[in-house]
């Protein structure tokens, strides 16, 4: 039987974007930097992350303070919509509210979007082979975050919605062998001052 070592997962949300999201915002660049900051006494050695300029450069700026970490692209890790449910999926007091969010969804992310999301299952989760544990990183969106995390609680496939994570916040899942996934940290923003929290995030949802 093949060996397998725990998995740690730490899962990011880019840095703020710009209004054309054509790159982080000066906001974003000093949330990465901080994250960065925090992350350093942690052995990662690999950062995964989405094609969008505001994922690679959320990455470029985390990986300046891991040491050595290899830093690769990931179409796994990019902004789509994991997993879109039928009407009777979903809890009757909210199905209007995420049926009018999902018809935004182009016939494009309908079909491509769960087939990326069940290829980043395959990439990101689970332990990792071999006789040591592994610590990687993934800069990410807002969506796969929420479909990661719904997946670690064994949560409904349609959970993925009304998880929201702010721009920069940490979580941190561990898969270990024999073990059910454990959802470590979720949306931790404690290396960001107060000006820094909560972007990202719908005005009436921060604290």
């Amino acid at each position: 039987m093949t060996p397998t070592a725990a998995r740690y997962l730490y899962l990011v949300r880019h840095g703020e974007a710009l209004p054309d999201e054509s790159g982080l915002s000066e906001n974003g660049r000093r949330q990465a930097t901080l994250l960065g900051r925090r992350l350093a006494k942690h052995p990662i050695s690999v950062v995964h992350h989405g094609p969008l300029p505001r994922a690679a450069q959320t990455a470029e700026l985390i990986g300046e303070h891991l040491d050595g970490a290899a830093l690769r692209t990931s179409e796994a890790a990019g902004d789509y919509v994991p997993y879109v449910p039928r009407g009777e999926e979903l809890p009757s007091d909210s199905a209007d509210h995420f049926l009018r969010l999902l018809a935004q969804a182009t016939a494009e992310d309908r079909e491509r979007g769960p087939e990326l999301a069940e290829r980043a299952l395959a990439q990101f989760t689970g332990p990792a082979a071999g006789d040591r544990e592994r610590h990687e990183l993934v800069v990410t969106h807002n969506f796969l975050i929420g479909w990661l995390v719904r997946h670690a609680m064994d949560a409904p496939k349609w959970r993925w919605l009304g998880l929201n994570h702010g721009n920069a916040a940490l979580t941190v899942i561990r898969y270990a062998p024999g073990r059910p996934s454990s959802l470590l940290v979720y949306n931790d923003m404690r290396h960001l001052p107060a000006e820094l929290c909560w972007s990202g995030f719908p005005v009436e949802l921060r604290w």
